[in-house]
């Protein structure tokens, strides 16, 4: 293993605070973060798993192509119940309509994961079963006014407030929240940094 796979920097092309939380302040890896623009349409006949995939990848390779040297990671998220897949509400209306769909039954939340360095790429899917609680729709109304699911799949957030809509999950949690790390850190096995270079601690210095 060469100190260079060890100390490689990581661009997150991602503008969620919650998938920089996880990298950065749960595994100490000094993270830059760049968002990146690009049109998050689902194309006809494309399951979730192979939208939330494609997704991932445009937007890490978007930013790769500008740093070849980087490791640079995306991902993408999708809600699905019944078939049908819930992105981001645009607005409180909207997201009370996506809890109403989610209140008391069970669906999936799909997570596409793509890293690039250059003209390498290793990418995957992650996907966890979620089951709500069967509550009023006062309460979910009250949820939804929060504004925690504003800017999230679904249109809730399993990590805050939103905790309290959720009776199970069956699989990766931090997938629900937005970023598989058993999956990541699998995914960069495949770019020679193996689990004990995926920990890093306080003397371990990358300048970005």
């Amino acid at each position: 293993m060469t100190t260079r796979n060890c100390a490689t920097k990581v661009i997150l092309a991602s503008a969620s605070p919650r998938r920089h939380h996880l990298l950065e302040e749960m595994l100490n890896w000094p993270i830059k973060v760049m968002p990146v623009s690009i049109e998050e349409r689902l194309l006809p006949k494309e399951v979730p798993t192979e939208s939330a995939k494609r997704l991932a990848l445009l937007k890490a390779s978007a930013i790769a192509i500008s740093f070849p040297e980087c490791l640079v990671i995306g991902a993408d998220t999708l809600v699905v119940v019944d078939e049908t897949v819930l992105g981001k509400p645009h607005d409180r209306h909207e997201a009370l309509q996506m809890l109403k769909k989610l209140n008391g039954r069970k669906h999936l939340v799909v997570t596409g994961v793509a890293i690039c360095r250059g003209d390498e790429i290793a990418s995957d899917v992650e996907v966890t079963e979620v089951e709500f609680r069967n509550t009023s729709e006062e309460a979910l109304a009250r949820y939804a006014e929060l504004g925690e699911g504003d800017d999230k799949a679904g249109a809730y957030a399993i990590q805050g407030k939103g905790a309290l809509l959720v009776c199970s999950i069956k699989g990766c949690y931090y997938n629900v929240v937005g970023m598989p790390l058993y999956l990541l850190s699998v995914l960069l096995e495949q770019f020679d940094i193996p689990l004990t270079c995926q920990w890093r601690c306080e003397k371990d210095e990358v300048a970005l």
